[in-house]
């Protein structure tokens, strides 16, 4: 079958690709902007892509458009594909009818975290031997590829609470049916398709009704708006995370490096890592409850901890030059942001730490986490935000709320030659978005040579 996507360079649609091509179908796609990962991922796939919407690219006709939900109408391709009548579906009901039915699926939904805690749940269960197949909305590097099909009935799935599509507005994770649930956290974001976090909570539960009373859900005790959530109602036994939950920690050191797990008062082993963050040691306890529902024993699911590599683009060291360390973070929101250089300052301790942050997810560009911004940055020495042309609110004046010295510069050139004047040996230099950035951290780390 010849299947064609359009919006496949998506972290979520690039990976469904992956996995119709495992299935034996011919499988092309074209998106806007064609860029590394996914671009590399898919080339290398033998996947063809297009760049842009021409309506050539649908002639001769596929025998069915999965249609990506960055896709809206006007799109020159969408309307070729209504005019001609030719047979469409979005990425997720796709997954769910061809790839999800009749296996264990293990969902991990929540504001942040989400390919983190996959990737880690998905490295407990191969490290336990049981070749799960996967789909998450990055590269995670214990595996280098970021969708498989696997062996057996466990698929380990990123459950992203974002609409389906133009023509289905539900959240994705409504179609996946997890009998498994890990539900990270859970705040506001996507301000261009939700108006409140209500609406966000309501989507939440849509997917907490799915899951059978056989199942299991997962979540923190530190949640306010989870708790709301099964407040709604829950048929499902539930596991909790955290301070008075059944999984906890005791931290062995501050920057989260190394951490003792207990299940109901008792001790299961000692996580040593090399991630950083309180975040990350709240997605290992939700992985080990989760890994525990499938039969993987705490003690088995700390030792893959030990083990497991981050994903890409999330705190990736990319480089160092003279002495300089560069790192690249996928960060988009206030909340991840301070996690994230929370974590770096306890593992540097006094090192001078430079933040450079590109608003650039559709919440931040609505100006929707403007107000958290200025809070999330307290552990950098210095900030450098970068002003794309299109921002729709003024980042000077958020930057000007900084208690740390913080400058907008909107060039790569001028934020190259920033760090250049401030950066000395032992500096770190996180660069966090959620895009390509136009390649800043390559370019500066030739810079810095």
């Amino acid at each position: 079958m010849h299947i064609h996507i359009l919006g496949i360079c998506g972290t979520f649609m690039g990976s469904m690709a992956v996995l119709a091509k495992e299935l034996g179908h011919h499988v092309t796609g074209s998106d806007a902007n064609v860029y590394p990962p996914m671009s590399t991922q898919l080339q290398a796939q033998g996947i063809e892509l297009t760049q842009g919407y021409d309506p050539a690219q649908l002639d001769p006709a596929p025998d069915l458009v999965v249609i990506g939900n960055a896709m809206s109408r006007g799109n020159p391709a969408v309307e070729y594909v209504l005019n001609k009548g030719l047979p469409y579906v979005s990425g997720p009901q796709w997954l769910a009818d061809h790839v999800l039915q009749g296996r264990w699926v293990l969902a991990v939904a929540g504001t942040h975290g989400k390919t983190t805690t996959s990737s880690m749940l998905a490295w407990v269960l191969e490290h336990a031997g049981m070749s799960p197949g996967f789909l998450i909305g990055g590269v995670p590097q214990n595996f280098s590829v970021s969708a498989r099909l696997g062996d057996t009935p466990f698929f380990v799935i990123e459950a992203d609470e974002y609409d389906s599509a133009f023509f289905d507005k539900r959240s994705k994770f409504v179609h996946y049916r997890p009998r498994t649930a890990i539900l990270n956290n859970l705040e506001f974001d996507h301000a261009d398709i939700f108006p409140d976090l209500p609406a966000i909570e309501r989507q939440f539960h849509h997917l907490v009704r799915t899951i059978p009373s056989e199942g299991l859900v997962i979540h923190p005790t530190t949640e306010p708006a989870l708790l709301r959530v099964i407040e709604m109602g829950c048929w499902t036994p539930v596991q909790t995370t955290g301070a008075g939950g059944q999984w906890q920690v005791k931290l062995l050191s501050e920057d989260g490096s190394k951490f003792e797990v207990m299940f109901e008062g008792v001790a299961q082993g000692v996580v040593e890592w090399d991630m950083t963050g309180q975040h990350n040691v709240a997605n290992a306890l939700a992985t080990l409850a989760a890994a525990r529902h499938v039969g993987v024993v705490p003690s088995m699911g700390i030792a893959a901890l030990s083990a497991f590599k981050s994903v890409k683009r999330r705190m990736e060291k990319v480089a160092e030059v003279g002495g300089i360390t560069i790192y690249d973070d996928f960060a988009h929101h206030p909340t991840a942001i301070a996690t994230t250089l929370d974590g770096l300052r306890k593992r540097i301790g006094d090192a001078p730490l430079i933040a450079i942050i590109e608003p650039r997810s559709n919440s931040m560009k609505l100006g929707a986490h403007r107000d958290g911004l200025p809070e999330s940055v307290v552990d950098a020495d210095q900030v450098i935000w970068y002003a794309p042309a299109n921002l729709g609110w003024d980042l000077a004046g958020t930057a000007a709320l900084c208690t740390v010295p913080s400058i907008v510069s909107d060039s790569l050139e001028g934020i190259i030659e920033r760090v250049k004047s401030q950066a000395q040996p032992g500096t770190h230099v996180v660069i966090m978005s959620n895009g390509g950035f136009g390649g800043l951290h390559g370019k500066l780390a030739e810079a810095l040579k």
